[in-house]
């Protein structure tokens, strides 16, 4: 079935944005002009044998959703067809109705300090850094050819995950290597969330009333993944996560920072091979490793039936959120405004209470009142008589990389 939406006689442009995982495709899609949500959802389980597709859309006021828990999507060019193919009264059939396409791509390397139009040499350039990010590069591009195939007259751009931190000095992004490890092999730290960091910035800047080029700002991004940023004049100077996500933050199932003998002793001693290793340190550590669940929700539950190991994780999640937030108010040389995002930093008062705990020295303390007292909305969350302003900002990713995709494409014509 296709959709009957009330905006669909409007022949306003629309931006489609494509997040396509490993296993999942998810996507948005917004009015150009507002920026208005129209349509979102996406399909998880692919290849999986019993996939499912949820989306809904807007009819009038309300939204109206769908969804089937029993369907067969045996690849991402089945599942982006079937959502094309039920989104197509806003598409179009050949995506007549769209202005642009915007992919997220999670790695772009030292190639792309932007986003680009995508094009031959995009793609290959895209593929070639597929060793730095393995499980995200190859199923970002499968939503891209797919996107091409049903959409071969739209333009389309690649927005990365990794642009945002291409202004960290270099003091910042190298490691203590030796240079060919850099030179040859690019070794060096990158840095994720990007779109969400670039985001939450500039929303701050809007909720401070003050130019984003005149603060000091660190933010805290906190979800299964989990990053910081230390942001001055609206450029990134620093970020947790380095050559891979798995760096910085404890995670829900990555440890975050590790001597890095650890992995060369498990793997001796526990006798794995380096790709058990690796799925270790990134799918069976963090919240995961220390509690036995890798939802913080799920940890919040431990800690209520007197659970020392979930006990344990929740400490250790937030001293190593504390540790960031001391270092890199020492890079920035002062803080103008904390910012949390994400599911965790979004939705709970623990955690921002618990991260910034003893940190009046700086001028960060929080509000009790006030910090249980948020919502779904943007708030300020500190204390009257505290120096720094502490936010929480919901993150918007889709809606920054629609933002980029717009004016790019205007730029271009």
């Amino acid at each position: 079935m296709s959709l009957s939406p009330a905006h669909s006689a409007t022949g306003m442009p629309m931006i489609l944005v494509i997040n396509s995982g490993s296993s999942s495709i998810k996507f948005r899609i917004f009015e150009a002009a507002t920026f208005e949500v129209i349509a979102d959802g996406g399909v998880e389980r692919i290849g999986e044998g019993r996939s499912s597709l949820h989306y809904r859309h807007r009819g009038g006021a309300a939204f109206s959703e769908h969804h089937d828990d029993d369907i067969d999507i045996p690849d991402h060019e089945t599942g982006l067809r079937e959502i094309v193919r039920r989104l197509s009264d806003y598409t179009g059939a050949a995506g007549e109705k769209l202005q642009g396409i915007g992919h997220r791509v999670v790695h772009g390397g030292e190639h792309y300090s932007a986003p680009v139009l995508i094009d031959a040499e995009v793609i290959e350039t895209i593929r070639a850094l597929t060793p730095l990010a393995p499980l995200h590069n190859p199923a970002n591009l499968k939503g891209i050819e797919v996107a091409q195939q049903c959409f071969a007259h739209v333009p389309q751009v690649a927005v990365f995950d990794t642009a945002f931190h291409h202004t960290l000095p270099e003091h910042a992004y190298r490691y203590a290597l030796p240079a060919e490890c850099y030179e040859q092999h690019h070794v060096r730290r990158y840095g994720f969330h990007g779109i969400s960091h670039q985001y939450v910035a500039k929303r701050a800047a809007a909720l401070l009333d003050m130019p984003l080029q005149r603060l000091k700002l660190i933010t805290l991004h906190l979800g299964n993944g989990a990053s910081a940023a230390a942001i001055k004049q609206g450029h990134c100077v620093d970020t947790s996560m380095g050559m891979t996500p798995l760096e910085g933050l404890m995670m829900g199932s990555r440890c975050g920072d590790l001597d890095p003998a650890v992995p060369l002793y498990l793997a001796r001693t526990m006798d794995r091979s380096d790709e058990e290793i690796d799925h270790l340190l990134n799918e069976q550590s963090g919240l995961l490793g220390v509690s036995g669940v890798k939802d913080m929700r799920e940890v919040h539950q431990g800690i209520a039936k007197g659970d020392a190991d979930a006990r344990r994780a929740l400490e250790m999640y937030c001293y190593r959120i504390r540790k960031y937030i001391g270092a890199y108010y020492a890079v920035l040389g002062g803080v103008d405004a904390l910012v949390f995002t994400a599911g965790i930093g979004e939705h709970d008062a623990e955690v921002r209470w618990r991260s910034c705990e003893g940190l009046e020295a700086l001028g960060i303390a929080i509000d009790a009142r006030r910090n249980e007292a948020v919502n779904s909305s943007a708030a300020e969350i500190q204390r009257a008589d505290a120096d720094v302003r502490v936010l929480v900002v919901p993150t918007d990713e889709e809606r920054e990389i629609a933002r980029q995709t717009l004016m790019l494409i205007n730029e271009s014509t």
